[in-house]
């Protein structure tokens, strides 16, 4: 996002924030309603430009959306909203893509204030790597003639009793509502998004064989003098890495064995 809309989304982040702080405030039900707020505004077109019209002043703009939404939603995301809809927006579709960032981060604040979100974390990695290696669920996934109902009953298939409930919701939301995007960018963008809950980086980590818990503290603790920030692991096995180690962080690829990729991270911080 550009201009305007960086600043909306900014201000909209920090009002999910003091909400979610709130203890009377269920951050579960805040998801929920901000996922039916993203899906009217994405599938209504013309609401979004209505509501984003700049030529419009907040307060109409703010009235309009709590007419339409009280008794929809509850009074925590039609405030959310309507507080949102009376910034300033570069373009109608940042405000449907805040909106689902919200819907995302109430559910992993969920998790956080459960104690779960290290898990969400690491079965979005996991259901995305099983995804990229098999081409049939992916297929039935994204298949654009299959339907909602058919997609979210495989994936409580697949994840019910076996992953947090945060994660299937997670999961279910990107699939059964895509917005254009690709399955995988989108749990990339669901794993970053749960990262930032704990202000930390993730680091995805390739090995060839499992790392000892003293060489994943060390890495970590290395990446996060690096980076300036707390490390999140998502340690995957491929024996073809061999004798070593490949690590990516955004877009930087890492590639060596641990023994002497550990030397280097020393070397750097000391130079």
């Amino acid at each position: 996002m550009n201009g305007a809309s960086r600043e909306a989304l900014g201000n909209a982040r920090s009002s999910l924030d003091a909400l979610t702080d709130t203890p009377s405030v269920d951050a579960t039900k805040l998801a929920g309603d901000l996922a039916a707020v993203t899906a009217l505004l994405d599938r209504e077109v013309s609401l979004r430009r209505v509501l984003t019209d700049p030529s419009q002043s907040g307060e109409a703009k703010a009235e309009l959306a709590g007419r339409l939404l009280t008794g929809q939603v509850d009074g925590a995301a039609v405030d959310l909203v309507k507080g949102m809809v009376r910034s300033r927006w570069s373009q109608s579709r940042d405000l449907v893509d805040t909106a689902e960032e919200l819907a995302n981060t109430a559910d992993l604040t969920a998790a956080q204030q459960a104690g779960s979100l290290d898990n969400v974390e690491d079965e979005l990695f996991r259901f995305g790597r099983i995804v990229s290696s098999n081409a049939a669920l992916r297929s039935a996934l994204t298949d654009k003639a299959a339907t909602t109902a058919a997609k979210s009953e495989l994936l409580r298939s697949l994840l019910g009793g076996r992953a947090e409930q945060v994660t299937e919701r997670l999961v279910v939301r990107l699939v059964t509502q895509p917005r254009g995007r690709s399955l995988e960018a989108g749990l990339d963008s669901l794993s970053k998004l749960a990262a930032e809950r704990r202000n930390r980086m993730v680091a995805e980590v390739t090995s060839a064989v499992p790392l000892t818990d003293q060489q994943k503290q060390r890495l970590g603790a290395a990446l996060a003098k690096i980076y300036g920030r707390e490390m999140h692991l998502n340690l995957d096995v491929d024996p073809s890495v061999l004798g070593g180690i490949q690590v990516r962080v955004g877009d930087e690829f890492i590639n060596g064995t641990v023994a002497e990729r550990l030397d280097e991270v020393s070397r750097r911080m000391a130079g």
